[in-house]
């Protein structure tokens, strides 16, 4: 028996779906491993270098075919490759040394610096739905940072700074993205994963030089497990996040991936036993409101206009 039109978008929404959520419960929990390697001596610079090399060799046993086509991008892609390194890196080093659900959500303020670059750097106009997200974002922000405390919210410690910077650095990706022209799944990924093996490996020298790459030899055998279940997860999820993202509505997809949020609190209580306080918890949520809200506002103005 075929399929009717709508039972098969109607498959291809569920399973859209629950590739988000996999990629969700991928990121809610990547920062465990990482956390064991730093615990057995490797740092994250270290365990990033490694990691997302596997990645990239698993990118290629699995994109050789569109080798010509992964090499033939723009070459303003390669911006787009340095800037998301960034992301990653500066978000697995947060994880490893910060709490792991403050980092979370600092690093979800991204929508508030989305529409602050697209404003600058896009021209883009504010309306109220956009302007009720930068004050929730913003609210959040100054709780989370302060924890209820009358002090000035700065970042407290160098995973603040470095979870930041992140969420900044994935918001110029989104905004670098609207400038390139369109980019496969293979090459997306294969850019992402080679910016960060590649800021990982220049980070690297630059902390130690060339012996700062001698700790390669003293990689265990559970290490290196560890190390191949991180660039699986990385692989699998970088794939699944974009295939779900291009089958469901943007408000929908980032409401989905938000159970990201979800599953790295859980994790973080059961596995490095870390609580927020409720001054925390009521910053988060007004950064996850934030988040909710302007995607939905964004999804509204484009059916506006187009």
């Amino acid at each position: 028996m075929t399929l009717s039109y709508k039972q098969k978008a109607s498959q291809q929404k569920k399973w859209a779906s629950l590739a988000l959520v996999y990629g969700a419960l991928c990121w809610g929990v990547i920062w465990y491993p990482y956390r064991l390697l730093n615990e057995a001596g490797m740092s994250g610079v270290q365990s990033s270098v490694l990691s997302y090399c596997v990645a990239l060799l698993l990118g290629v046993l699995l994109f050789w075919r569109r080798a010509a086509q992964i090499k033939n991008i723009p070459f303003s892609a390669y911006g787009l490759s340095l800037v998301a390194g960034w992301t990653n890196l500066a978000y697995v080093l947060a994880v490893i040394d910060g709490e792991v659900m403050r980092v979370m959500l600092l690093f979800y303020l991204s929508p508030l610096w989305t529409l602050l670059l697209a404003r600058i750097w896009l021209h883009e106009s504010w309306h109220l739905p956009q302007l009720a997200a930068i004050a929730l974002s913003l609210l959040g922000a100054t709780l989370m940072l302060t924890d209820g405390q009358w002090v000035w919210p700065w970042p407290q410690s160098s995973s603040d700074w470095l979870a930041l910077s992140a969420g900044i650095g994935f918001s110029l990706t989104n905004v670098i993205t609207r400038y390139s022209t369109h980019l496969s799944v293979a090459a997306k990924g294969m850019l992402v994963w080679l910016g960060v093996f590649g800021l990982s490996v220049l980070v690297l020298l630059w902390l130690n030089g060339v012996a700062g790459f001698a700790f390669v030899a003293s990689v265990s055998p559970v290490m290196g497990l560890w190390l191949v279940v991180i660039a699986l997860l990385l692989v699998s999820a970088t794939l699944l996040v974009q295939y779900g993202v291009t089958k469901i509505p943007a408000i929908q997809a980032s409401v989905l991936f938000m159970t990201e949020l979800i599953v790295a609190a859980v994790a973080a209580y059961f596995l490095a036993h870390e609580t927020m306080s409720v001054t925390e918890m009521i910053g988060g949520l007004c950064i996850i409101a934030a988040g909710v809200l302007s995607v939905s506002a964004a999804e509204t103005q484009d059916l506006a206009s187009g």
